[in-house]
């Protein structure tokens, strides 16, 4: 800690010590500067970024597709899938086509997208109701916030009293 001084003087500070000298916060009052290795610092600074970008969780769009006229084994195969990609937390984008003739029964395919939705709603929220795009309906799904993990338990965690709330509550 130099204090407050002039840039010329803190400039003949830093080349005396061969170093450089870096301004760390420019909206101070007044400003902040360091001696210090210039190269040193941008490495350091670009570390700290890396790691930062490291941590960052991308969401991925995951794509099902289905038919009106799908069977029950293939819907519980799809249903399956979108549940594994929601549980990673993945947004599940359901695409219901249509060929030929089946658009004159889109009630009937937008019930399969109801179903779906409603079987997924214990672990998804539906950020884009079904709407019709041409010859195909497309909804989109996102994961709740607490997801069940797999194989945890669904007992909620037990707070135990602290030593000290025991005696208090004798005292009365």
């Amino acid at each position: 800690m130099q204090g407050v001084m002039s840039v010329a003087k803190a400039l003949k500070l830093a080349e005396d010590a061969g170093l450089d000298l870096v301004e760390v916060s420019p909206n101070a009052k007044p400003p902040v500067c360091k001696i210090l290795d210039y190269g040193k610092y941008k490495y350091e600074q670009q570390k700290k970024a890396n790691e930062a970008r490291k941590k960052q969780k991308t969401i991925d769009v995951k794509e099902i597709k289905i038919r009106p006229t799908i069977e029950d084994h293939d819907y519980g195969v799809k249903l399956r899938n979108a549940r594994r990609f929601l549980e990673d937390e993945n947004k599940v984008k359901v695409t219901l086509r249509f060929r030929g003739r089946e658009m004159a029964h889109k009630e009937q395919a937008l019930a399969v997208l109801e179903r779906f939705r409603d079987d997924l709603a214990d672990i998804s929220k539906v950020d884009q109701e079904a709407k019709m795009e041409g010859r195909q309906a497309i909804m989109v799904l996102s994961a709740e916030k607490s997801v069940p993990v797999k194989g945890g338990g669904d007992k909620p965690p037990v707070e135990e009293p602290t030593p000290d709330a025991a005696p208090e509550e004798a005292k009365e």
